[in-house]
């Protein structure tokens, strides 16, 4: 009974492998992606940092624009700084707009972000830019989505550029080659749980 449950199994993922194989075959472009990473749960900067490690593995650039979050100590603010030749870091943000009620400040920290990330866009030393938050940016009018779908399709052929945030607008993710939602199921804040090291920031 076992020997035939072996042979049945081996003979379905031989047949899976061959299909597999014939699918791979025709998958032989290699571009630059917008990757949106999405939805109310928690983890597109996570899965980001995540990505950005990856990079560095590879003994790669990776250029990270910070549209919210401030001067925040963070665990992987702490890694990132121990490879000052891999990781350029700009914190730009000032905090949540509930924070700061200010939206002529929000507007401007939002638009030296932007600027920001277009300059490391530019520069054909990085191989990953990440945009963190920028969806909050865009979905709050702190920047022109025009604009920045613009300037992320004239990046060079080879750039990633990964977008973080909630509630990504309609138009970013039509633009983006690869879009997760985080799907929001339990989250520990909801039973007076506060943010945590290592876990939250």
């Amino acid at each position: 009974m076992i020997n035939t449950d072996n042979a049945r199994h081996s003979e379905k993922m031989a047949k899976k492998k061959a299909a597999r194989d014939k699918i791979l075959a025709t998958k032989t472009e290699e571009k630059g992606l917008l990757i949106v990473h999405t939805g109310k749960g928690k983890g597109k900067s996570t899965a980001a940092w995540g990505m950005a490690m990856r990079m560095i593995g590879y003994g790669k650039k990776v250029g990270i624009v910070q549209f919210v979050k401030g001067a925040w100590e963070t665990g992987e603010r702490g890694v990132f700084e121990k490879f000052p030749d891999q990781v350029t870091i700009k914190a730009m943000g000032e905090g949540f707009t509930w924070e700061t009620q200010d939206r002529e400040r929000d507007v401007a920290a939002a638009g030296k972000a932007w600027e920001a990330a277009k300059q490391m866009i530019a520069n054909p030393e990085y191989s990953m830019v990440i945009l963190d938050e920028i969806n909050i940016a865009l979905r709050y009018d702190y920047l022109s989505l025009a604009d920045v779908l613009k300037g992320l399709a004239l990046r060079p052929h080879m750039l990633h550029v990964v977008a973080t945030g909630r509630n990504a607008q309609d138009d970013m993710i039509e633009a983006a080659d690869l879009v997760t939602e985080m799907t929001l199921i339990k989250h520990p804040f909801r039973s007076g749980i506060k943010a945590q090291e290592g876990v939250e920031f």
